[in-house]
């Protein structure tokens, strides 16, 4: 079932990023991270292209909203997938997350099984 997918996580928790990276990389994703939008924006505009982009709401330099509304202004971004996983569960920010273009919404803690799920339904041909 190993697959070559590359996920992006970015999150600002050292402990979030390991949980996550660890459940996705035993499922057979190559996992790429960073700690923050300004950080994960740089390697994006730099030629960086996963199939997946995974972030957090609540950052420092650069939140998840602003960071999902630059990745989608960017060349060849249009229609790559791109989950929130975030604390906030509020109607109010998922819609100002749909709005900036996230593909989906995922509120932390999420298990290993459902994180799985999710990225699966939203990842072609996995």
């Amino acid at each position: 079932m190993a697959t070559s997918k590359s996920i992006f996580l970015v999150d600002d928790s050292a402990t979030m990023l390991m949980s996550v990276r660890s459940h996705l990389e035993m499922a057979g994703f190559a996992v790429d991270t960073a700690e923050d939008g300004v950080k994960a924006l740089k390697k994006m505009q730099a030629g960086y292209k996963p199939d997946l982009l995974i972030t957090d709401i609540n950052m420092p330099n650069m939140d998840g909203l602003e960071l999902i509304r630059n990745v989608r202004a960017l060349p060849g971004f249009r229609f790559i997938p791109i989950l929130t996983l975030t604390t906030e569960s509020q109607s109010g920010k998922r819609d100002e997350g749909k709005k900036a273009g996230a593909t989906g919404w995922l509120v932390k803690p999420v298990g290993g099984a459902d994180l799985l799920k999710i990225v699966r339904q939203v990842l072609p041909g996995v």
